[in-house]
């Protein structure tokens, strides 16, 4: 009787069925995985076949020498062509390189809300922008989060792990369209099949009154962008739903209103309105100003209407960058100086050059991206050795180096708790502040 020979089915790329949706998921994540589980209908049916008719050859002919033609391997994984932007990613996970052990969010584990606020979410999403982040579904950005929509997401919110479309709501709470502020997102997961459509982007204010269009900060294709998008979004838009991360200051309920902007060209309003203890809307619109005229690493938190430091430095750098010194450059913004920001006269803030001096010898802050995991920078090298000098160098095996690491982190976090600084203000990440008195 002669064998039927079978060979393997290789079902259509764009196959909607479950099996070849986590198979095009498992392949977009680079892992080496045949169908062994989960696959085509059809694949399982052909084999099925296969093992019953091997059984009745040996049936029928007695134990003959009939063979069976050998089927042929599925072919292995080979360049995977990407949906279009607004795609599925790979499952949740820990930051890339990162430890899971105590993360919050990992799989199996509550979704748990890190306090943020929201001007911190918009600047570490401009981090990636500034950046011009690739987007992929299996690559890692130096900070451990995946260069998808989700994963950039993740890292806005600060969640320490990488979600996706399918997790991301765990972390927040529905809310309404009239609701919805800066740091909030517009969420689209299609649990029927996340390879169609799902995506998700961080709002970041509406674009008018009208509240048609809005500017959205997200993942895609490229690399990250930021422009204004039709409500909720350029396809799906019924589908994309507001959300609200559990963590932000403020809660549900909007945010108090900013205090009103002093009107362009307004007459300086005093020394006594701006200096060490002023609590006011000049001193948030002298931040502002300030970070439009190349301030913005002296704001890691954005500007504020109590003086800090930041406001300082920041103010001293833009009165150098003039070619003042001496009393002209102490960082106390005179009527000259606002004169100079309020009509956008006068040169930027320059940035940051390795060694060049800051104010009162102190040597310029970087900018908190210079210290993240995975970064390398003299500016670290230069931190290690100072916190060796000032003896905190406990956590360093092998001496301070130029890449950022673990051990600068928890040294620079020593040195935090020595000013008696506790909470977000000791996390290890060196801030303006933390800069100065380091070096001071």
């Amino acid at each position: 009787m002669p064998m039927p020979a079978f060979e393997e089915y290789e079902p259509a790329g764009d196959c909607v069925c479950l099996g070849c949706a986590q198979r095009r998921r498992t392949l977009a994540r680079g892992r080496a995985i045949g169908l062994r589980d989960g696959g085509h209908p059809a694949v399982r049916r052909a084999r099925r076949a296969l093992v019953l008719a091997t059984a009745a050859g040996v049936v029928l002919g007695g134990g003959g020498s009939a063979a069976l033609a050998a089927a042929r391997p599925l072919p292995g994984p080979g360049p995977v062509a990407l949906d279009p932007p607004g795609t599925p990613q790979g499952g949740r996970a820990p930051l890339h390189g990162k430890p899971a052990a105590g993360r919050p969010g990992q799989p199996g584990a509550p979704a748990l809300a890190r306090r943020i606020d929201r001007t911190t979410i918009i600047n570490r999403a401009k981090l990636w922008l500034d950046a011009k982040v690739p987007y992929s579904m299996s690559e890692y950005w130096t900070d451990g989060y995946r260069q998808d929509c989700s994963g950039y997401v993740s890292m806005a919110w600060n969640l320490g792990t990488n979600e996706w479309t399918g997790s991301l709501d765990t972390f927040a709470t529905r809310i309404k369209k009239d609701e919805l502020l800066p740091g909030d997102m517009l969420l689209f997961h299609n649990p029927a099949d996340p390879n169609k459509g799902s995506h998700v982007v961080l709002f970041g204010g509406w674009v008018d009154a009208t509240h048609t269009h809005y500017v959205a900060y997200e993942q895609t294709k490229p690399t990250t962008r930021k422009q204004a998008t039709p409500y909720g979004y350029w396809t799906n838009s019924e589908k994309y739903l507001p959300y609200r991360y559990n963590g932000v200051t403020g809660g549900i309920v909007p945010d108090d209103p900013a205090p009103p902007k002093p009107p362009a060209g307004s007459a300086f309003p005093g020394a006594a309105k701006l200096g060490p203890g002023a609590d006011n809307q000049y001193v948030a619109e002298l931040a502002r100003m300030l970070i439009g005229r190349g301030g913005l690493r002296f704001y890691p938190k954005g500007a504020s209407s109590k003086w800090t430091d930041a406001d300082r430095l920041a103010t001293q750098a833009f009165q150098q960058a003039q070619g003042w010194t001496g009393a002209d450059a102490d960082g106390i913004p005179g009527e000259h100086t606002w004169r100079l920001l309020v009509q956008r006269q006068g040169k930027d803030i320059p940035p940051t050059r390795t060694g060049h001096p800051g104010p009162a010898g102190v040597p310029a802050y970087p900018g908190p991206g210079v210290f993240r995991p995975g970064q390398t920078h003299p500016a670290v090298l230069a931190l290690g050795r100072r916190l060796v000098m000032k003896g905190f160098g406990t956590y360093y095996t092998s001496g301070p180096g130029a890449r950022w690491s673990e051990a600068d982190r928890r040294n620079v976090e020593a040195f935090q708790r020595a000013q008696g600084w506790r909470g977000a203000s000791a996390d290890g990440y060196p801030g303006p502040e933390t800069w100065r008195r380091l070096f001071a």
